[in-house]
């Protein structure tokens, strides 16, 4: 997203996000066994939920970093951390998981806590790319997700009209 706003648009339905998640967890399912997940709130609750089903793990923790809203990035915040055997062993055995990393900003400072952890996002853009181990889909940096959580639906006018505009 730059600084004037998101120049795509990226709509995720309730379906493509659990369809997205299961094949993040065929991509996982060799790579354990895992301690437990680590999610990344807010986003990455509903993926590490689909994750822990699919790869009957009990033991989800949680990290809170608040680093942009619905409309803008900030400088990022970490409101809860983690701590315990999780900390002591860098992540070793500990998935990751969130639904982007887009700047990097966050994953940069979960990777810090965790640097041993495999750290898992349904989707990724170029600038964060780099610090996931496994993602399923790339999307251009300039491109706004909006996930279904965040959206209701309504009319949204053609390509074509909004390229004409511009």
């Amino acid at each position: 997203m730059s600084d004037q706003g998101p120049e795509k648009s990226f709509p995720v339905s309730w379906e493509e996000l659990h369809r997205n998640a299961k094949a993040l967890v065929w991509r996982l399912a060799d790579r354990g066994p895992w301690r437990g997940i680590v999610s990344v709130t807010r986003g990455g609750l509903v993926p590490a939920a689909i994750v822990a089903r699919e790869l009957d793990i009990r033991v989800i923790e949680t990290v809170c970093v608040a680093s942009y809203d619905h409309t803008q990035h900030r400088r990022a915040e970490v409101l809860k951390g983690v701590e315990g055997s999780i900390v002591d062993s860098n992540g070793e055995g500990w998935l990751i998981v969130d639904d982007l990393v887009d700047t990097g900003k966050t994953a940069k400072i979960v990777r810090e806590m965790l640097p041993q952890a495999h750290f898992a996002t349904i989707y990724a853009k170029p600038a964060g790319r780099p610090l996931v181990d496994t993602f399923i889909t790339e999307v251009s940096q300039d491109t706004w997700i909006h996930f279904p959580w965040d959206i209701e639906p309504q009319y949204v006018r053609p390509i074509a009209e909004v390229r004409a505009k511009a």
